[in-house]
């Protein structure tokens, strides 16, 4: 593969995963995140031509500057990953105006601004691929996380309305893929893992950053427009997603499946860390 990739969040967890296996592959890493400091950490571990820059995934106009400085640093702008996330748990009524506010400016409008401005540029070259990562979430509302899902089914929503647009535009060349991951070890999930409301994991299994990043290099060498990690746990949901209802009764029972893989999670974690 050949020049330029730009990651998202990728100060640490599966953006820093992502970064690393791009920078093995040949690619110019761009690593940006709202934590600068965080930033130029992943970007000093990568070495070579890899760079870092502060962006907030919410300003558009930043999202387009960081694709053509890309562009100009690595010959072209191959590659645009959306990772930046964030993760809120508990009731619908437990969050206030602002954190309504930050999920939706980073999960869903940061998703739109990073594919756009990828876009801007891949378009006209005939080529290129944006990868968003969404989440399990994305297609069933897990228990406790109904305005986080609320964003991811917006970000999927947008990933395959983006891609029918480029079918119907001719852009053949330029595809955007969605991942759909369920619950994965990184500070975001760590810092609500104690959260009794919410059943971080559909499948009872963490993963891990590194197994999610090692199928985003799949997806990326063979684009396809939603995988979902599980495979399997994507198909159920989907089925579940076509009966409400029957979501809605089963819910309890995921909900004390959901918590009590949580607890064991947290506790292995915090064991470790001793």
């Amino acid at each position: 593969m050949s020049g330029g990739a730009v990651v998202t969040g990728a100060g640490g967890g599966l953006g820093r995963e992502l970064a690393l296996r791009l920078a093995s592959r040949g690619l110019v890493v761009h690593a940006t995140d709202v934590d600068e400091a965080a930033a130029a950490r992943t970007a000093d571990e990568l070495g070579g031509a890899a760079w870092s820059s502060r962006l907030d995934v919410a300003d558009a106009e930043a999202c387009s500057a960081a694709a053509r400085a890309t562009a100009e640093r690595a010959g072209s702008l191959a590659l645009w990953i959306n990772n930046a996330g964030v993760l809120p748990t508990g009731h619908v009524w437990d969050h206030d105006a602002a954190e309504r506010r930050l999920v939706m400016d980073v999960n869903v409008l940061g998703t739109m601004n990073g594919t756009l401005a990828a876009l801007e540029l891949m378009r006209p070259a005939g080529g290129g691929h944006v990868v968003n990562i969404v989440s399990l979430a994305g297609i069933v509302t897990p228990p406790g996380e109904a305005l986080y899902a609320a964003s991811k089914h917006a970000a999927l929503a947008f990933s395959l309305g983006a891609q029918a647009d480029l079918r119907r535009a001719g852009d053949r060349g330029v595809r955007v893929s969605a991942i759909c991951p369920d619950g994965m070890v990184t500070p975001m999930l760590e810092a609500v893992a104690d959260d009794p409301s919410a059943a971080l994991s559909w499948s009872g299994t963490v993963l891990e950053p590194g197994a999610v990043a090692d199928r985003v290099m799949r997806l990326v060498e063979r684009p396809r427009p939603v995988v979902s990690m599980p495979r399997w746990r994507g198909g159920f949901l989907r089925l579940l997603d076509a009966a409400p209802a029957v979501a809605l009764a089963t819910q309890p029972a995921s909900l004390a499946f959901g918590r009590a893989r949580q607890r064991a999670w947290a506790r292995r974690r915090r064991a470790a860390r001793r």
